[in-house]
């Protein structure tokens, strides 16, 4: 593994562990009553902040090790790409002050440095279309996750999965439609990990 991959990991585990960070701040701060243990329980309520915490451990790991398996490392490219996509797509809003610069870092940033990362260095051989449903479960079992914290608190992290907004109905679709644009995105990135390494010289640095 090349040195370029190193360091470009390692900036981007520093912009994402900065970000997570710096939410946990924001959210000490919108809830002043909350201990330690507290801010970090609202915050893990958020398929966002779960996604960035294991792109970081990932990106460490990068930084040290090199690079997991070609599945492991398609898998949390393709999760943290749409933690950006749909954010942006669904859920983006105004926002000033350090919470602007977090969800910067959160939305745009690590995501954009993972993908770019994937593309360059990553390795890339030996996925299976198969691999795309398995890495499509983690949204779907984070959203059987938000649920049952909803039932308890009364908090749902999204609209398309608080019953009260959506529906059991919508909530059913909306997970069928995270599930189908997980696998339609990692068949997506499969296909052109393929057409990448059948390029002549290609290979993974």
């Amino acid at each position: 593994m090349s040195r370029s991959a190193r360091t470009f990991a390692t900036v981007i585990a520093i912009v994402a562990i900065a970000s997570l960070v710096a939410d946990y701040f924001v959210t000490s701060w919108e809830n002043p009553g909350s201990g330690p243990a507290g801010v970090v329980w609202r915050m893990v309520r958020y398929f966002t902040i779960l996604t960035n915490a294991i792109v970081a451990v990932v990106l460490v790991q990068i930084a040290v090790k090199g690079f997991p398996s070609a599945s492991r490392s398609t898998a949390v490219t393709l999760w943290i790409a749409f933690v950006g996509s749909v954010y942006y797509a669904l859920l983006a809003r105004p926002l000033e002050g350090l919470e602007f610069w977090s969800d910067l870092g959160l939305h745009a940033a690590t995501p954009l440095g993972m993908v770019a990362l994937w593309l360059i260095w990553a390795p890339k051989d030996g996925l299976r279309a198969r691999d795309a449903f398995v890495w499509a479960l983690w949204p779907v079992c984070y959203a059987g996750y938000a649920l049952v914290r909803g039932a308890f608190d009364g908090e749902y992290p999204y609209f398309f999965l608080d019953p009260v907004k959506t529906g059991w109905a919508g909530i059913a679709n909306w997970v069928v439609i995270l599930f189908a644009g997980f696998s339609a995105g990692g068949l997506g990135m499969i296909y052109g990990a393929r057409i990448v390494q059948a390029k002549p010289g290609s290979s993974s640095m």
